[in-house]
């Protein structure tokens, strides 16, 4: 992932050329992405009740009082679409892919839109049928096709393409977890890699405009319900602790996420190895449905301490490998809130192993302050 690179020049005509287009522009992607989000997270929540119904409202709800047969059958199917529709996505365009980052640093924001806007489509359908990877890619690719239209339609220059590009893709962001000012520095941190005064206005205008527009069809909620926990020294003993062992763990996790990225299947093994990962990922969620989906469900129990210390421990492994399984088998999809998972369980082992020595902590703010570390790290 990228760091921020403060250094690195910004043209000072970046808003002064065109900047009555620019402006435009930028209301128009946060608009059209805050639709694009809103319509995409309605479609993940329609297969999700389809491919899972229950009485229940959650993912992790619905697997458990599920059959075994459908787990496996669900997956393979998710498996088999992915497959499907990555041979038919790899027609849509030439080039070397659909990574956001890439096509901003290397490409002045420059992306496929048919293929984009596909792969969305597709990741929020596997996602809801227990994909094990975010549901935030959808609305970042949404955002960076409507910012790139947006881009072409009025002439921009590339570095203002560049600029509204990252401001899609974070609007997406925001959009999706209604986290504005998180959408605002996810595009300028991570994905532009420029954190100058001058960016923040149009990151943080266009991140303000789509979250507003979500709400009109998504509920204004937060993503979390976290108790009031209460600071101690023992905790922050235990931070200083926890501290480097999550940004270690972050460092082997990013490592394998790329491997696993680069060595994504070619020709007609992309049709056969999502198959048989999402099928391993089913199978394995017989008995451990947690680790469906983006984990959005596991890291809310492990938060308020609702999660067995033997049972974080299995999903801390479990987890991440149905992820990387997942994103190595060509799965689209995002990472952010599974980096966030691992954070929350790992959190929570570490801290569980620590009311052993110095107890009377609750279980979930180790969780909580875990999840925060290690998405820190990761991103």
């Amino acid at each position: 992932m990228n760091s921020v690179n403060s250094s690195r020049p910004v043209p000072a005509t970046l808003l002064q050329a065109g900047a009555a287009r620019f402006w435009v522009a930028v209301v128009l992607t946060g608009v059209g992405t805050g639709i694009g989000a809103a319509l995409l997270t309605l479609l993940l929540q329609a297969v999700q009740h389809l491919m899972w119904p229950s009485a229940g409202t959650s993912l992790l709800d619905a697997a458990q009082h599920a059959g075994a047969s459908r787990h496996v059958l669900i997956l393979i199917g998710a498996g088999l679409l992915t497959g499907a529709g990555q041979l038919v996505l790899v027609r849509l365009s030439s080039g070397n892919g659909i990574d956001i980052s890439a096509a901003i640093w290397f490409e002045a924001g420059r992306l496929p839109p048919l293929r984009t806007i596909g792969s969305a489509v597709l990741s929020v359908v596997i996602v809801g049928m227990g994909a094990s990877l975010g549901r935030e890619g959808a609305p970042k690719q949404a955002g960076a096709v409507i910012a790139n239209a947006l881009s072409d339609r009025g002439c921009l220059s590339d570095e203002q393409r560049q600029l509204l590009v990252a401001c899609g893709a974070g609007a997406g962001m925001a959009a999706a977890y209604g986290v504005p000012l998180g959408g605002a520095l996810f595009a300028l941190e991570v994905l532009r890699g420029v954190l100058a005064l001058r960016l923040v206005l149009p990151a943080l205008f266009t991140s303000l405009i789509a979250t507003a527009v979500s709400w009109l069809a998504l509920p204004d909620a937060p993503t979390y319900l976290i108790p009031d926990y209460a600071s101690s020294t023992s905790i922050v003993v235990w931070a200083l602790i926890a501290g480097p062992v999550a940004g270690a763990v972050s460092v082997g996790y990013v490592r394998i996420i790329a491997w696993a990225d680069r060595n994504k299947p070619k020709g007609w093994k992309r049709l056969v190895a999502p198959t048989l990962a999402l099928g391993l990922v089913g199978g394995a969620s017989i008995w451990f449905p947690q680790i469906l989906g983006n984990g959005k469900d596991v890291s809310q129990l492990a938060f308020t301490g609702q999660t067995a210390p033997w049972l974080m421990l299995v999903l801390l492994a479990l987890k991440p490998l149905a992820t990387v399984l997942c994103l190595g088998s060509g799965a689209p999809g995002g990472l952010f809130t599974p980096s966030l998972t691992l954070g929350a369980l790992l959190g929570g082992v570490l801290g569980s192993a620590w009311t052993l020595i110095w107890p009377g902590e609750p279980a979930g703010l180790f969780a909580v302050i875990g999840a925060g570390a290690v998405l820190a790290a990761t991103t």
